[in-house]
């Protein structure tokens, strides 16, 4: 049972899809279910403009980065990925200032705009909506209305790799937002997306950068349904299979519902049974435990009861376990994950099992339902 927090697990009627015949990305065919695609997109990010890269998320990191940031850029590191847009700045020399924390502790809107209010250079800002590192959710709407009040120019660029299929994002002052293939899209790695503000468009057209991740080229050809170079043919039509398969059944809104309440029930079990929750303002897209047991809970839990979650990275690689809440997951698998942690947590004399973990997920999930 894979519920690592990425890549998700690809639905059967996804994967069928992809094994159909391989179709060539110059063709009629395929610029109608590119077409078909970028329809579904529209919907799913409600931005006027959209792209799709055959790349991983940390590409469409760094188009944005490149194509967007024109004098110096702020950055906001509370984990592996906020950090990784400071290290794209610096690959690049585009200057950028920093604002570090812990990783489970959320940006200060007070600390961005004192940065914006100091620094007049700024004229981008990159922040992850949803920070996986640690499982964290930034106020990133409160933030980017505040930004746009001092200055309307600075483009906001979120990056939703966790975020997007998981929640409802309110993008009215958001620029770009940045999506991945193997999250709650459920599908293999290899495609990004990242959905753009026309404010946004006008300033990657006049300062248009690089040629693999030139999205001034990209957004050109991608408006005449084709690609400016190989297009990832068979993860667009899987794409376009589960964005279509979300919308036909009860839609986006019933997915984030649904996503919400497995997160708020899988947190409510593991603290019945004397967890920690790590970040905190946690992200519905997993529940992320602080426990110096974790490696030996996550070995377990592979090896005994068939449930892979992962642990974490850097300094806090062997403090925690996250679980995932991203895609199509079944109730049953999210209840059998919280009953094998509390039987992992009886085998290593943490606490008595007497069933608690799956009671309450129960409760909490299905009286919410």
């Amino acid at each position: 049972m894979l519920l690592t927090p990425g890549p998700t697990p690809v639905p059967e009627f996804v994967r069928k899809a992809m094994a159909d015949v391989t179709i060539h990305h110059r063709t009629p065919e395929f610029e109608k279910i590119f077409e078909e695609t970028r329809e579904l997109l529209f919907e799913l990010f409600g931005m006027d403009e959209v792209v799709m890269l055959a790349s991983s998320g940390s590409g469409a990191m760094e188009a944005c980065v490149t194509n967007l940031t024109k004098k110096k850029a702020l950055t906001i590191n509370s984990g592996k990925f906020g950090e990784r847009f400071g290290k794209i700045c610096k690959a690049f020399n585009i200057e950028y200032t920093e604002i570090k924390n812990e990783w489970n502790t959320p940006v200060s809107v007070d600390a961005v705009v004192e940065a914006i209010k100091n620094d007049s250079d700024i004229d981008s800002v990159y922040i992850q909506i949803c920070e996986s590192a640690g499982g964290l959710r930034h106020p990133v709407e409160e933030l980017a209305a505040e930004i746009k009040k001092i200055n309307k120019d600075i483009t906001i660029v979120a990056d939703g790799i966790t975020a997007i299929g998981v929640e409802k994002i309110d993008i009215t002052n958001i620029d770009a937002v940045i999506t991945g293939s193997q999250k709650a899209l459920m599908l293999p790695p290899g495609l990004a997306i990242i959905g753009l503000s026309n404010a946004a468009v006008s300033k990657i057209e006049e300062n248009a950068r690089g040629f693999y991740f030139n999205l001034a080229t990209e957004i050109k050809k991608q408006r005449t349904n084709t690609t400016a170079w190989t297009a990832a043919t068979t993860l667009i039509i899987g794409l376009k299979e589960i964005l279509a398969y979300v919308k036909a059944n009860g839609g986006f809104e019933t997915l984030y519902a649904n996503t919400a309440l497995r997160a708020e029930a899988t947190r409510e079990a593991l603290k019945a049974i004397g967890c920690e929750i790590y970040p905190q303002t946690p992200a519905n897209a997993m529940t992320t435990i602080y426990t110096e047991n974790a490696p030996q809970i996550r070995k377990i839990l592979k090896t005994k009861y068939n449930v892979n979650i992962a642990g974490g990275q850097d300094h806090i690689k062997t403090s925690i376990y996250r679980i995932n809440h991203m895609g199509l997951v079944e109730d049953y698998e999210a209840t059998w994950a919280v009953n094998a942690i509390e039987l992992a947590m009886d085998e290593l004399n943490i606490r008595s099992f007497d069933g608690t973990a799956s009671k309450v997920f129960s409760q909490t999930m299905f009286k919410g339902k």
